[in-house]
């Protein structure tokens, strides 16, 4: 006896556990060479998105043939005009120190001031409120301070403003390249020739930009309202304006036959069908046009493209989408770019006026196809009317009372019908109806 057969159990084998399956080994990766064992780990072995660097690409180590040493040695700089010589550390590869100028005096760039002598002074710079010494000095200042005239106007002697040491400075230069030229045309191109600095107009501009940083923000804020109301009142204005141009000349053409008599009014043509006005497309391209060029002109810098696409937008606001793209079609057709490539003010100037005409050649095609069906429909109509054999319409007919059935004469039920009628002035085959019946009444439709 067993412990199974004391308690009653039944007697079973043991259950052999399965045996555990050896999973494959997983093949080892070797990390690569650049990344740390932490990074590696969190991505888990997958690729990573930025390709990665080895760092022995990151620094080159120097060739084991080259020796270096930094060395403090002395130098000079040519852009100083005395001799001073300082030190500094100097990188010396297998024991020759570099040669050639100090690398910093490449920077040293200065200004070529004007210079005049006593002769070109006495003929062309005479100024009664300069004197001839504190020209020399502001010019020698000129040339010791790069002409930096906030220094200048801060060293000079006598009470000059920034804008009138200036002002004498560019107009000596200005007179010693016109008196040394050959000819005028040889220095047009100057920039001191070209543009005159003007005195009165640098305080003002100086005055201006004080006030603009020297306001609050509820000033700036009230500012910029009245800035956008200035532009929305200028918008309308010309919008109006070129309105009212385009209805001038289309009022004048309707009224060719008008007289003025002897107390200066105005008397038209009686009996007269007057067509309501319609300004042309082309005038109202121009319009919108010129509203845009308004709100471009609000724009501090725009691109001359940007400004193209804003006036054929607003120029094709008024046409359909259709009529837009057979523009655009017409275009390609004549082989032209919907934008230009060189787009100058010139070219950009032809591209529009090109679309006003293409759009005005479609809206003329369409009213003379308008035109053309409504004359051929008249045609037809007079053709019709004049036909001989044409049947005229008879009144009476079409007002003769009609009288129904069941309101005949016989005095017959409303829901009975004869089977077979019988035209009038024939015959009947069958017997007659016997004495005790009334005779059958003629009906109005029998007549």
């Amino acid at each position: 006896m067993d412990a199974k057969d004391i308690l009653g159990l039944p007697k079973t084998p043991l259950s052999v556990p399965p045996e555990k399956k050896s999973q494959p080994k997983k093949d080892s990766q070797r990390k690569p060479d650049g990344i740390s064992r932490e990074v590696y780990a969190l991505t888990g072995g997958l690729a990573p998105l930025m390709p990665s660097i080895d760092s022995s690409y990151l620094k080159k180590r120097p060739p084991s043939d080259e020796k270096i040493t930094w060395q403090w040695l002395p130098f000079t700089n040519s852009a100083r005009k005395d001799t001073l010589q300082l030190y500094h550390w100097v990188r010396v590869v297998n024991g020759v120190p570099p040669t050639g100028d100090y690398s910093f005096a490449k920077y040293n760039k200065s200004i070529e001031v004007t210079k005049y002598t006593d002769e070109e002074y006495a003929k062309h710079l005479t100024d009664p409120s300069w004197t001839k010494q504190e020209t020399d000095q502001l010019f020698d200042l000129c040339e010791q301070f790069d002409l930096r005239f906030v220094i200048i106007a801060d060293r000079f002697p006598s009470s000059r403003t920034m804008e009138e040491l200036k002002d004498r400075y560019y107009s000596v230069c200005r007179s010693i390249l016109l008196a040394r030229a050959s000819s005028p045309a040889d220095v047009s191109g100057h920039p001191l020739v070209k543009e005159n600095y003007n005195a009165s107009q640098e305080k003002e501009r100086k005055r201006a930009l004080s006030m603009v940083l020297s306001q609050t923000k509820q000033q700036e804020k009230k500012d910029a309202e009245v800035l956008a109301e200035a532009k929305k009142i200028a918008e309308s204005r010309m919008a109006a304006k070129g309105v009212e141009e385009s209805v001038m000349p289309a009022t004048e053409n309707e009224f060719p036959e008008t007289t003025i008599d002897h107390n200066d009014t105005l008397v038209s043509l009686s009996n007269v069908r007057l067509a309501p006005v319609a300004a042309p497309p082309s005038t109202l391209v121009i319009a919108d046009t010129s509203s845009t060029l308004a709100s471009l002109r609000m724009l501090p810098v725009y691109l001359r493209t940007y400004a193209l696409e804003q006036m054929v937008q607003q120029a094709s606001s008024s046409a359909g989408l259709r009529t837009i793209k057979r523009v655009e079609q017409t275009l390609q057709d004549l082989g032209i770019n919907l934008k230009p490539r060189v787009p100058t003010k010139a070219v950009c100037a032809e591209h529009l006026e090109l679309r006003k005409e293409i759009l005005t050649l479609l809206n003329l095609q369409k009213q003379l196809q308008y035109k053309e069906a409504e004359g051929s429909s008249l045609r037809e109509g007079t053709t019709y009317s004049e036909m001989p054999g044409t049947p005229k319409r008879q009144v009476r007919d079409h007002d003769r009372t009609f009288i129904p059935d069941a309101m005949s004469f016989g005095g017959e039920r409303g829901g009975r019908k004869d089977p077979k009628r019988k035209g009038p002035g024939r015959v009947s085959e069958t017997p007659s109806s016997p004495a005790n019946k009334r005779p059958r009444k003629m009906k109005a439709s029998d007549l």
